[in-house]
């Protein structure tokens, strides 16, 4: 196959910054995808329906002329979360879920949920009304292996919430191991996942070839060949439960190339390619247009979007860095050739 025409995609999990950065990203997002739902962790996190509407409006400021894109916005859930945001939340009609980070497990998640328990009211409250609760699913536990928290968090978290709340819905995001798979695979209806394209086209290895890699360096972290596999299988199986979400995560080149460096991937650039290249891997790229355009819409209650996109089998090399406001930004598989390439994009806005 060297042309591929799908449905205008959607992605179901994006980090878009603020200010200077968030001009430098949006453009690559709102080139190929329709919608994206914005993650919240700003600093200070966006926790209230009256934040992420002010966000929403920066964001669709910052749109190059003659764009179309709609920001789906999301709270962050924190301890104070009054079960009223809720409400307030599914009353603005702009807010579609809210997010659930355990307090410390990736970036600007300091103001995290630091015992589930502590939310109950809320996701009650979520449960009744129908608004989803996308999941960081990771253990904080630091005697607890990094590799390792994903599979402790769905024994100790999410097993016991998707039980307790049986209305309530559930976006497992980014998962990265084959015990998160089979968990959503034979989860109750109402529970779903998200997979980036870094965790179906690379395993840990990556993080160390030739020496350590900080581009590669995400969270959750990449996992074993088996896990990798396992989510290629999933996706290509076309079950409705996976769906796209990039998480693509940018971090200036200097926070990410440090004695600490930051968590998260860039990929927006070429998401969609990206996606492409696994799905050709797993012989199942007639399942991209369902993982990518469908699958996620019929989770979010959405319609489906009109217009189309079109791939084709035509190398490019990748740049070795975007401009990041007054800073730098490395994209994920920076300086290489990727083998597929976007032809038209059914927006107004030239992708490169």
């Amino acid at each position: 196959m060297s042309t591929l025409t799908i449905r205008r995609p959607d992605d179901w999990h994006l980090h878009l910054r603020d200010g200077a950065a968030l001009h430098a990203v949006l453009p690559f997002t709102a080139a190929q995808f329709a919608r994206a739902i914005v993650m919240p962790n700003l600093k200070p996190p966006v926790a209230t329906t009256a934040q992420a509407l002010a966000y929403r409006q920066r964001i669709l400021e910052a749109l190059p002329g003659g764009v179309r894109f709609e920001p789906l916005m999301t709270l962050y859930l924190t301890d104070r979360t009054d079960p009223a945001e809720v409400d307030r939340a599914k009353a603005s009609r702009l807010v579609h879920g809210f997010k659930l980070y355990p307090a410390g497990a990736t970036t600007h998640s300091d103001a995290g949920v630091t015992d589930i328990g502590k939310v109950g009211a809320v996701l009650a409250r979520m449960a009744e009304l129908g608004v989803i609760l996308q999941v960081h699913g990771e253990v904080t536990d630091p005697a607890v292996d990094v590799f390792d928290r994903e599979a402790r968090f769905i024994g100790e978290v999410l097993v016991p919430v998707v039980e307790k709340f049986p209305q309530l819905r559930v976006v497992f995001e980014h998962i990265t191991t084959r015990l998160a798979a089979e968990f959503v695979r034979r989860a109750r209806p109402g529970v779903a996942a998200t997979i980036t394209p870094q965790h179906l086209l690379m395993n840990r290895n990556a993080l160390f070839t030739g020496g350590i890699r900080p581009h590669h360096y995400c969270l959750p972290v990449l996992k074993t060949e088996p896990d990798r596999c396992a989510l290629l299988e999933a996706v290509a199986s076309g079950n409705p439960r996976f769906f796209l979400g990039t998480d693509s995560a940018p971090h200036a080149r200097h926070t990410k190339e440090a004695a600490c460096g930051c968590a998260g991937i860039f990929s927006a650039h070429a998401a969609i390619e990206l996606y492409a290249e696994a799905f050709e891997a797993a012989g199942a790229l007639g399942k991209l247009q369902g993982f990518a355009s469908e699958h996620g819409a019929t989770f979010y209650g959405l319609p489906y979007n009109e217009g189309t996109i079109t791939l084709t089998k035509e190398s490019w090399d990748v740049p070795a860095t975007y401009r990041f406001g007054s800073e730098e930004l490395v994209p994920l598989r920076a300086g290489e050739r990727m083998p597929w390439r976007i032809a038209q994009s059914g927006n107004t806005n030239e992708r490169r």
